[in-house]
């Protein structure tokens, strides 16, 4: 009955599917994984942890005995990326699955640095790394956005130093795993909200250094993109120069420890007040020099014959301006002589040319009684009644033949 398909009037035993998930993972045998060491503890000689996967949410507990542990890497430590040989077991009496660990060593670095070089690649293709995109840090910010391990070195060292250089520099802390399954949520989720703080003007991401494996959190692409996406100007202080994170290549800033970090981001308020002396200094004494000889120059304009008496310009225009009235005086009245003389010579002219001056010589003008001037003696026939027009008034006359010469 047992090897029946299952079903509601007749079900399996407990046992009878515990034996046989049992033989159904026997059959798997032993296979290798890959994952990060997320817990790590040793118990009687024997170590018990947990292993996650690198890209996905997934994790499996696992079981080292005494006799394995001597073979294997004594440096192995939570944060390791590791490949394992490992036989999955299933304990029916008690309901449990357990991964025992038959070998297991750290990732080779050189498939680690592979995978790095082609998301970098790939990262750079898409211009995250380009030296246009980065933004220039605020020459006096007023918060800081600081993201780091709690009570961490370079959290110390951070604020220590900023507010050594200008204490009234204000801070806004997120912690963050800075190492370990938890580094990569933690992280992006504080540069995701310490950029959307409207107060903060600068970013810092620290953490004091470590090994290759410990910091490849922050060459995970999640970190990368968020600081890309970052509108906010963001700082890497995570203080590794053998191997530099992703982190560092994205940032618009890289300090190489979290105190040069926080050098770079706030300036030395006696630096700058010194900075200040100086620049008053040398404004002040190019105002003096400047002062001193524009009053050089107005004691030798002050000296010159020129301004001895001030009422020379004075006299010398008035002469001057007795002379043009003088002269134009003249040549007024010469043109009003000249224009004169003309104006006698053309009345003269005209009064030479007038009918009453040959009235005068003893001429007369013939006119009939419409007015008509007689000019010819067919314009006068016999008894034709004529006035004439002599110099001093009309006379009346009749016409007569024509007389005999």
């Amino acid at each position: 009955m047992a090897n029946a398909p299952a079903t509601m009037e007749n079900p399996w035993p407990v046992a009878e599917l515990g034996h046989k998930l049992h033989d159904y993972i026997e059959r798997l045998g032993t296979v290798w994984i890959e994952g990060e060491i997320t817990q790590w503890g040793v118990s009687g000689r024997n170590v018990y942890g947990k292993l996650k996967d690198v890209s996905a949410d997934a994790t499996v507990s696992f079981t080292i005995w005494q006799s394995v542990r001597q073979k294997i890497p004594a440096d192995l430590k939570q944060g390791d990326r590791v490949v394992a040989l490992v036989k999955v077991n299933y304990w029916v009496k008690g309901g449990t699955l357990t991964v025992q660990v038959l070998q297991m060593k750290h990732v080779g670095l050189g498939d680690l640095l592979e995978r790095l070089e082609r998301l970098r690649a790939q990262l750079a293709s898409e211009g995250l790394f380009d030296p246009a995109r980065k933004k220039k840090l605020p020459f006096l910010p007023d918060c800081i956005g600081l993201i780091t391990g709690k009570d961490s070195d370079a959290e110390k060292d951070v604020l220590r130093n900023a507010q050594l250089r200008w204490p009234a520099v204000e801070f806004r802390v997120r912690h963050a795993a800075v190492q370990g399954e938890r580094t990569v949520t933690d992280v992006v989720a504080a540069i995701s909200a310490l950029d959307a703080d409207p107060d903060v003007d600068v970013i810092i991401v620290a953490r004091g250094g470590g090994d290759f494996q410990n910091l490849l959190g922050f060459s995970d692409e999640a970190v990368v993109r968020a600081a890309a996406a970052c509108s906010t100007p963001l700082v890497s202080a995570i203080g590794h120069e053998a191997d530099r994170p992703l982190l560092d290549e994205v940032a618009d800033l890289r300090a190489s420890t979290p105190t040069d970090a926080a050098k770079r981001v706030v300036p030395d308020v006696a630096e700058q007040q010194l900075i200040i002396q100086q620049a008053r200094a040398r404004i002040s004494g190019r105002m003096t020099t400047l002062i001193t000889h524009e009053i050089g120059r107005l004691e030798q304009l002050r000296s010159r014959p020129v301004f001895a008496s001030h009422t020379w310009i004075v006299d010398t225009r008035a002469e001057e301006l007795t002379r043009y009235v003088a002269r134009g005086a003249e040549l007024i009245d010469r043109v009003i002589e000249r224009e004169q003389n003309r104006t006698n010579e053309l009345a003269a002219s005209v009064r030479a040319l007038s009918p009453q001056r040959t009235l005068d010589r003893g001429y007369a003008i013939a006119q009939t009684h419409d007015g008509s001037v007689v000019r010819s003696t067919q314009d006068a026939p016999d008894e034709t009644p004529l006035i004439l027009t002599v110099a001093d008034g009309a006379v009346a006359a009749v016409s007569r033949g024509p007389a005999e010469r």
